[in-house]
C-alpha cells in the first residue's frame, strides 16, 4: 500500500494503528521468502529470534490463512497462494502478463537476462525475469532485493524518484548513490553497475514511468563483464523501457 495513502487512512480513523500481532505474524513470510528452500521449525525460530512455541503459532496461523504449507520433510514453505497474490499485484500495477513478451523479446534480441524491478519496502525487488540461454549468466531469482546505492535498478529508482518517494528513501537509512552518479543517470536515461552484487557482472537499467509520469519500475539487463558492450545493449533496453512505459500510460 502506498505510504501516503496508508497514513491518510490512519489520520481519518482517529489515529488507528496497525495490529502488531498481525505484523509480527506476516514477518514470518519474509523469513520464508529469504530462504532458498523450506525451513524447519527450529530454523524459523532461530531466524526470527523467537521461541519455538511462538514460531509454531505464527506458522500455524499462516497455514490456516493459506499462505504457508508443509512439505514431506516437515519443512515450512510459501504456498502457491503467494504466487497468485503476487500475480494479482503485478496486474494491478499494470505490470502483469503484458510485460512478459517485452522481456522475452529483449532477451531474444540481445541474448542476455532481462529483469523488471519495483520498489518494495524501500529496496529494488525483482518481480519478473527472463533468463538468457547462455551457460554463463548471473543468477538472481524473482523476489531478490538489491541495493539502492550499488545496483543499476536502485540508482534508476533513486535518480527518477518523485520528491515524496525520494524523501522516504533518504529517511530509510539505506545508502544512496552519489549525486554525481544520480545526475548522470538522469542525463543518460540509464544507469550502470558493475561487480556490486556479483563479481564480474555488469548491469544496465532504464526507468519505466506510469500514467502520472512517476518512475514506478525499472527494466534491466545483466551479463558477465566480458560480454558487456554499451553500444550493443543501450538502445534495445531503452526501446523496451519505452514500450512498457506506453503500456503503463495506456498508449497502444
Amino acid at each position: 500500500m502506498d505510504t501516503v495513502y496508508s497514513n491518510r487512512i490512519q489520520e481519518e480513523e482517529g489515529g488507528v494503528r496497525p495490529l502488531s500481532t498481525v505484523l509480527k505474524t506476516m514477518a514470518v513470510l519474509d523469513a520464508l521468502a529469504a530462504s532458498p528452500r523450506g525451513m524447519k521449525l527450529p530454523e524459523v525460530a532461530a531466524a526470527m529470534e523467537l521461541s519455538r512455541p511462538t514460531a509454531y503459532q505464527r506458522l500455524l496461523t499462516l497455514i490456516e490463512a493459506g499462505w504457508v504449507e508443509q512439505d514431506r520433510e516437515m519443512r515450512y514453505r510459501l504456498s502457491m497462494h503467494a504466487c497468485r497474490i503476487a500475480a494479482s499485484a503485478l496486474e494491478q500495477a499494470n505490470l502483469g502478463t503484458r510485460v512478459q513478451p517485452v522481456l522475452e523479446m529483449l532477451v531474444h534480441r540481445v541474448k542476455e537476462t532481462a529483469s523488471l524491478a519495483v520498489l518494495d519496502r524501500g529496496l529494488p525487488c525483482i518481480v519478473s525475469r527472463v533468463e538468457s540461454e547462455s551457460v554463463l549468466r548471473a543468477e538472481q531469482k524473482i523476489g531478490t532485493t538489491m541495493s539502492l546505492e550499488g545496483s543499476a535498478s536502485g540508482r534508476i529508482l533513486t535518480a527518477f524518484a518523485d520528491e515524496p518517494t525520494l524523501g522516504r528513501l533518504r529517511e530509510s537509512g539505506e545508502p544512496l548513490a552519489s549525486g554525481e552518479i544520480l545526475s548522470e543517470a538522469r542525463e543518460n536515461g540509464y544507469a550502470l553497475s558493475s561487480g556490486y552484487t556479483q563479481s564480474g557482472v555488469t548491469a544496465i537499467a532504464a526507468p519505466i514511468f506510469d500514467f502520472q509520469g512517476r518512475c514506478t519500475s525499472t527494466i534491466s539487463l545483466v551479463m558477465p563483464e566480458t560480454r558487456f558492450d554499451l553500444e550493443t545493449f543501450r538502445e534495445p533496453l531503452l526501446e523496451a523501457a519505452r514500450t512498457i512505459t506506453k503500456m503503463q500510460q495506456g498508449e497502444r
